[in-house]
């Protein structure tokens, strides 16, 4: 009897115990957005190494297309933008865990995100690149013989990959700074990344690398919010919206790219 006096006590306590870390875990006090007027800040997460959207500068200060777009989001919103910089593998997961309030990093929308979490209106549209060496004897992803790239862990462009009969291996950093690198020391034969950061690096390094034909596929750029959280996706979509009316997004936009990336 004391056994299962015993087993029946335990079972109670991790059932509290459980109660008790869900209740401080969901989203059952309000949506994001009420949590986020409280705290008088918004966090949105971004992996810090994706050239220009979001980056570290020569002063170490986290700069970028991603970054002013947060800022005046936020603003918008009547709060301060806090950003957060993370490995973008296990960045989603990081969203869902309840670390920060969104990503406003360059994700791009897919069907399998969309299960897990939801997505504002798209805020660009891009594409996948493939980038090489600019002494390299390859003009598109045709040319690629038994090829080495390198790409950015846990994004969409290892799917690209998959598709490309030429590349016989596949070497995941944990952003775009580590694969350019290894362009540029020839220790792989191209990178996959996002069109405007291909276009970036080419523009920033004209000696060494080039795009090698057009883009691979085009995909829509979004806010990733947690699920059930709709009046926070509301006012995402409204500062964007207004953005966009009264010339702040261009503007920004023509800072960073010389053109409106939105369309």
């Amino acid at each position: 009897m004391k056994k299962k006096r015993g087993l029946g006590l335990l079972v109670l306590l991790l059932f509290a115990l459980s109660a008790t870390l869900l209740a401080g875990c969901s989203s059952s006090s309000g949506d994001t957005l009420d949590s986020v007027k409280k705290a008088g800040e918004v966090t949105f997460a971004m992996s810090g190494g994706y050239p220009p959207f979001n980056y570290y500068d020569k002063d170490n200060q986290l700069v970028g297309f991603d970054v002013d777009i947060a800022t005046e989001v936020a603003k918008r919103m009547g709060v301060k933008f806090k950003p957060v910089t993370t490995a973008w593998d296990g960045i989603l997961e990081g969203l869902v865990g309840g670390r920060y309030d969104g990503i406003l990093g360059s994700m791009a929308i897919t069907e399998t995100r969309l299960e897990r979490v939801d997505f504002s209106d798209p805020y660009y549209l891009d594409g996948s690149q493939l980038l090489v060496r600019k002494d390299a004897n390859i003009n598109s992803a045709d040319d690629l013989k038994d090829a080495t790239v390198a790409l950015v862990t846990g994004t969409t462009f290892a799917d690209d990959a998959k598709k490309i009969a030429g590349i016989k291996d596949v070497k995941t950093f944990e952003d775009d700074n580590q694969t350019l690198q290894e362009l540029r020391s020839n220790r792989v034969q191209g990178v996959i990344t996002g069109y405007f950061v291909a276009v970036n690096a080419v523009k920033e390094f004209p000696n060494d690398f080039k795009l090698a034909g057009p883009r691979l596929r085009e995909e829509k750029i979004a806010v990733a919010i947690r699920k059930d959280n709709p009046k926070f996706v509301e006012a995402v979509n409204k500062a964007l919206k207004e953005m966009r009316e009264d010339g702040t997004y261009a503007k920004i936009s023509e800072k960073w790219f010389g053109r409106d990336i939105s369309k």
